[in-house]
Formats: structure tokens, sequence, C-alpha cells
């Protein structure tokens, strides 16, 4: 099969074209950045010296007739201008930006700060996430890969909602990111000097993931959800920690939860769920797994749920892989284990 990647010299790109190097079955056919056309991946990328010769180009659409799938992997707000035009060519795309992520386009416009120009696109877009839109992602010609945080806070929660254990209100989630999250082109504040040695919160409130977060619950657990989004930067590279407060319905012994999460991931390849470790960031990064533990606290009828991804795999061009797969009738796993 021939993949060709939109907006590859990115961080999500780069990490896109190194799974799909090592994939059996994949050839990347073309790369393309605007800013960075005309030199060699390896030029930008030292990792990559000795394993391609790819050359980033100029995208037009007909260099992409070729190709059989092609990942989006541009800033939001930029996908919506390309798609179209796939579409059209009866191209299978997968947008890792938010441009298809929701499907209300006031939600959109309200959160995004702008307007969705290809609205009429959104009714081809399916939700990527594999643990729970696995047959609608088969078939799907345009695959919407879910956002970083939402990931991260999705999968614990949709369990507990679905099994009407937890209220569907008053959710809270805190999700510390590392700064490769904020893209290679981030203004200064982003910078080492600026984010070392410090913690602060963003988008209080009014972060996009929130109705992502909202929306991808309700649909796969049957049961409309009001959370509190609340992410922080910390002075790492990559990695996402998210800790997810629910107020339990009624008591819970400890191994009821446990034996709920084993009945919805036991059998999927990328959830990990422990019993007793509490998750760390360490053990996840450069992977394509998302590992959830949990603890009750009793006095407080409180359940709370800690996942921990890595940002550009799981959280980016890993799913984004793992969702290729799907569609195009690979091993779930292939490229990623």
């Amino acid at each position: 099969m021939n993949i060709s990647i939109i907006g590859a010299s990115g961080y999500s790109g780069a990490e896109l074209i190194r799974i799909l190097l090592k994939h059996r079955y994949v050839t990347i056919k073309s790369v393309f950045a605007h800013a960075s056309a005309g030199k060699r991946v390896d030029e930008i990328y030292g990792i990559f010296r000795g394993q391609s010769d790819l050359v980033f180009e100029r995208y037009s659409a007909g260099q992409v007739a070729d190709s059989d799938l092609v990942f989006i992997a541009l800033p939001s707000g930029e996908a919506m201008h390309v798609v179209p035009e796939l579409l059209k060519a009866k191209k299978r795309i997968i947008d890792l930006g938010g441009d298809y992520r929701l499907k209300d386009v006031q939600a959109y416009q309200k959160y995004y700060q702008r307007e969705h120009v290809s609205s009429e696109s959104l009714c081809e877009s399916t939700y990527g996430l594999p643990e729970w839109n696995h047959a609608q992602i088969k078939d799907a010609r345009l695959v919407a890969n879910p956002g970083c945080y939402a990931t991260g806070a999705i999968l614990p929660i949709i369990p507990m909602v679905k099994e009407n254990l937890v209220e569907e209100t008053g959710i809270i989630i805190s999700s510390d990111s590392g700064v490769s999250g904020a893209g290679r082109s981030a203004s200064f504040d982003y910078s080492f000097s600026e984010v070392n040695e410090s913690v602060r919160a963003y988008k209080v409130g009014v972060h996009q993931h929130t109705p992502e977060i909202e929306s991808a619950v309700a649909e796969s657990a049957s049961r409309a959800v009001k959370v509190t989004f609340v992410p922080h930067l910390i002075p790492i590279t990559r990695g996402i920690y998210s800790s997810v407060y629910l107020r339990l319905k009624k008591s819970v012994e400890h191994e009821e939860v446990f034996s709920l999460y084993k009945k919805y991931y036991s059998s999927v390849p990328f959830v990990r769920v422990d019993s007793t470790a509490i998750p760390e960031i360490k053990n996840v990064n450069y992977t394509n797994f998302c590992d959830i533990g949990f603890r009750i606290d009793e006095r407080n009828n409180t359940l709370v749920l800690l996942s921990v991804i890595d940002n550009l795999i799981k959280g980016a061009a890993g799913q984004a892989v793992q969702n290729m797969n799907l569609m195009l009738g690979f091993k779930e796993t292939e490229g990623l284990l």
C-alpha cells in the first residue's frame, strides 16, 4: 500500500515516518511540508539518516493520485481546506488535527475560534478511537484521529459511565502534558527556558478537547456527560498524565472496578489496566499504550482514575497508524509493537 503524509515535518509527522518505515505492508510514497519543501527528511530529523532518502515536497492533489491512504498532520484549521478534494478523489484519509472530531459545527466554531468551511464533509467522518469504534473505522473514508488529552481521558471514563456507576455530571479531569504537544513551531512561551522549573494551567474551561471528551463518551457510553477539564504544561518533552475524579452512585469494591475494566479492555492490544500499580509516564513513552490505574476514595465516595499516554504516539501518530491498520485490513498492532 502507498501512503502519503501532508504536514510531515512536524513532531507527529516525524513519528508517522518513524513508525511507517518499520511497517511491513506500506511504502511512504510522498511527504509534504510547506516550509521544509526541497529538504531531505534526514536533514530535518537526523534520526532518519541511513533509513530514508525521502524529500519534503510542496503539496498538490495530483501528487497523491497513486496513494491508497493519506495522513494529514497539519495544525487544526488547515485539513478542512484539503479534505474535500481528497474525498472527491476517492482517497481514504486520517486527519490528526481537530477539524473533523466534532459533528457539531457550532461547538467547533466556539472552541476552535474559527469558521468550519468543510461542514459538508463531516458526515463522512468517523471518530478514530479503535477501542470503541473498531467496526466503524474499518469501513471509514475519513477518520478523525482523537486528540491527545481526549484519548487519555476518554479511555478510562467510558467503562464507568457505561455501567452507570458514576454521576454523569461534575466529572473533573486534570491533565499534565509535555511541551511537544504544542508542536514543533511553538511560540516563545513553550521554549525550554520559559517552561523549565515551572507548571502552569492554560485554557481552563475553554480547551477544545472538552466538547470532544463529552461527545465521545456520550456516543460510546450512551449517556450524556459534563466535564470540567483543566490542562497543565509541565517541563517534560513528551507524555500526558490524566487524573480523573468521578462521584460514585453507590459503594463499589476495588475488585469490582478492576473486573469491569477487564470486561472492556482485556481483549484490546493497547490498553493496560493495573489494579495495584500507579501509572507512570516513563512506562508508556515511545509506545502506543494507554496505562490505566485507579483508587477509590471511600471517605468522599469518589473514584480516582489515573491514565498515562505518550502524546505523540497513542495521542497522535501511533493511534493514527492503529486506525490505518484497521482501515487497510492489517493486523491492528502492525508496526506498533
